[in-house]
């Protein structure tokens, strides 16, 4: 198995700059928006995105919640071993709000089709984009796109984007994996 850099921890903190500013150029005082992290992994990019957007750009009062689309997959009950389901933590109403999913890979799009529908148990959004940090625009299996994506990433065949975070893998960077 060989592993690339695509991305250090230096180039992983000017994309997250550069989301935050395209968010705020947007959504401005983020008064009817929420940021939605989709579980597990969007997690790790949501929470940073909200401490760069309160302390370095100042934008109070950023409603930021975790989306667990555990049972709302394609493929739940299709794998050998159970899946494990995760916390969802959205202590708001979204009716009405502009949401942001945040996820770090967009893969195949299924994930995003799962939160779209999960998200309904909360209310009925008046509009939903979705931030990533890796497009895999490739390898989409439904025509699901990005509003705010960080790098676009061509990995071929049986390639991984694998993303690290300080606070999960003791590093920020981004890897892409070759069996």
């Amino acid at each position: 198995m060989s592993q690339k850099l695509l991305l250090s921890a230096k180039e992983v903190n000017i994309i997250l700059h550069r989301l935050a500013c395209q968010l705020i150029e947007n959504h401005t005082h983020f008064k009817d928006t929420v940021l939605i992290g989709v579980q597990p992994r969007g997690i790790f990019l949501a929470d940073r995105m909200k401490n760069i957007l309160e302390q370095e750009y100042k934008v109070s009062d950023i409603r930021l919640g975790y989306l667990d689309i555990t049972f709302y997959r394609d493929d739940f009950r299709r794998g050998e071993k159970p899946l494990e389901a995760n916390t969802t933590a959205i202590d708001f109403v979204v009716e009405d709000k502009r949401v942001v999913f945040i996820d770090d890979v967009l893969y195949t799009g299924r994930s995003i089709r799962s939160a779209l529908t999960a998200i309904q148990s909360f209310g009925r959004p008046s509009s939903i984009e979705l931030l990533t940090l890796i497009d895999r625009r490739f390898s989409r299996h439904l025509p699901i796109q990005p509003n705010y994506r960080g790098r676009q990433v061509d990995a071929i065949n049986m390639e991984k984007v694998k993303v690290h975070w300080t606070e999960n893998e003791g590093e920020d960077a981004v890897y892409l994996i070759a069996d």
